[in-house]
């Protein structure tokens, strides 16, 4: 059985750090794309970042803009996790922010093309 299981979220005021992990069972990423996505109440999932990788152990990493210069996304292939640390947050980070996986390697930012989930970890920035 797959698993994804986020972990790091809370509470943080405004202009803080925290550092989201997602660690990953059942199957090897190593060669899948995976991602961050994010869902504030009352709106949406939308896509945060995500990885493909290169197929030399490294990989490309896509953000959207609003999270560009303040969000970086890591992959740690030995561990099979990924991580997301997040700098300057503001009240409009707050979400709860879910890691995704695919099973391809192909890049993707639609939620729709990402057939492995994690339950979410809540992140709230407080003004």
């Amino acid at each position: 059985q797959v698993q994804l299981v986020e972990s790091g979220g809370g509470l943080v005021q405004a202009g803080g750090s925290l550092s989201l992990s997602c660690a990953a069972s059942g199957r090897t990423f190593s060669g899948s794309a995976m991602g961050w996505f994010r869902q504030a109440p009352g709106k949406e999932r939308e896509f945060v970042g995500a990885t493909a990788p290169t197929g030399d152990n490294t990989y490309y990493v896509y953000y959207t803009d609003s999270v560009k210069g303040r969000f970086t996304i890591s992959r740690d292939y030995a561990k099979n996790a990924m991580s997301l640390e997040m700098n300057s947050l503001n009240t409009e980070d707050t979400a709860v922010y879910y890691c995704a996986g695919r099973s391809t390697p192909i890049y993707s930012s639609s939620l729709y093309e990402y057939e492995y989930w994690g339950q979410g970890t809540q992140v709230t920035v407080s003004s």
